[in-house]
């Protein structure tokens, strides 16, 4: 996150205090935001990694071919069994896990966080900074929290290897912007080259005539 700084006025000490909680607020709902992506991405593949092989699977065993031929090969029998006992397996799995509903949630839950980090990054960055009354700003701020309270609440509890998948991205930089990233500006390209100080030999004295 990037300092601001203002030309106008300092900043109180209550406004000081005000801006860095926003700014402990905003970090932690940009965790939570990244916790709740990557647990929703993983559940969305275990639905697929689940629901995937039911329906081929199925799709195999149903089939008239494959049924004709279990009545005149056993073995084709044995493997029509193995394969019903696998999908009872596949479907009680995903019942029990209920990875769709899952991901559901926590996408959700990923969308009103990231609403609140944005919100809390506009309110330290800009709005405080246009607020006269400290009162005024420190209601906003409540209102902030109180926010991230209810959701905390109502979202499911983001697992652990999600939780730092997301730390990981983080501290990798991927939640970073181009703009809060201070560089130093470029120099301007001079019009011409300088010239070197070209180096002439020492010259030799001349030598007087000699006398005949």
């Amino acid at each position: 996150m990037a300092d601001i700084t203002t030309g106008e006025k300092p900043p109180s000490q209550a406004l000081s205090n005000i801006i860095n909680e926003a700014q402990r607020l905003e970090e932690s709902t940009l965790h939570s935001f990244k916790g709740h992506h990557e647990a929703s991405s993983g559940w969305s593949k275990r639905h697929l990694y689940l629901g995937l092989p039911i329906v081929v699977i199925s799709s195999i065993v149903g089939a008239a071919a494959f049924s004709q031929a279990a009545k005149s090969e056993p073995w084709v029998g044995v493997v029509a069994g193995l394969a019903s006992i696998a999908i009872a397996v596949l479907s009680g799995i995903s019942t029990f896990l209920n990875p769709n509903e899952k991901q559901s949630a926590h996408l959700i839950a990923a969308h009103a966080f990231d609403k609140l980090n944005n919100d809390t990054r506009i309110f330290w960055s800009i709005e405080a900074w246009q607020e006269e009354s400290e009162q005024v700003i420190t209601s906003q701020l409540r209102e902030l929290v109180e926010r991230k309270n209810e959701l905390n609440s109502k979202s499911p509890q983001i697992p652990e290897w999600a939780y730092k998948r997301a730390k990981n991205g983080i501290d990798e930089g991927q939640a970073d912007f181009k703009v809060d990233k201070q560089t130093e500006p470029t120099q301007p390209p001079t019009s011409s080259p300088p010239v070197e100080a070209k180096e002439f030999p020492p010259s030799t004295p001349a030598k007087p005539p000699q006398g005949r």
